[in-house]
């Protein structure tokens, strides 16, 4: 019998980030990268603050622990696919259970960040900065 997985995919800035939830885990977050070469988010990441960031969804529904996350990134920087593992977590949440809906909705997780780099203008120097004018 195939094993029961809920999925979700988190976006933030160009980062994407394709989320599995695996229940009865032991609450292992692992990222898969190219070739199938697997790292534990502690490896990947490196940084305490962003596995805090993955881990709030769980914290605030009461199930820290009880999934194992399997993952896939792509694109953006490391701080910008924590944020978009986080949205996909909650979105796979919802699968698991549609009445987390109101608590993660509160916390803010369920909606997506969509502020990104405004692309720069012709004739300028970058996105709103303009050339530096001379009278003479």
């Amino acid at each position: 019998m195939a094993e029961v997985r809920y999925y979700g995919t988190g976006k933030r800035k160009t980062a994407v980030a394709r989320v599995w939830l695996i229940p009865n885990g032991e609450g292992k977050i692992q990222i898969k990268r190219s070739k199938n070469k697997v790292l534990s988010a502690e490896e990947y990441f490196g940084r305490i603050t962003l596995l805090k960031i993955m881990q709030q969804p769980f914290e605030v529904t009461g199930t820290t622990g009880r999934f194992d996350v399997l993952c896939t990134v792509k694109g953006g920087g490391k701080s910008a696919q924590a944020d978009a593992i986080k949205y996909g977590i909650a979105k796979a949440l919802l699968a698991f259970n549609p009445e987390l809906r109101p608590v993660l909705k509160k916390a803010g997780f369920l909606t997506r960040d969509a502020r990104i780099k405004e692309r720069k203008k012709y004739g300028q120097r970058g996105a709103r900065a303009r050339y530096q004018w001379s009278k003479r």
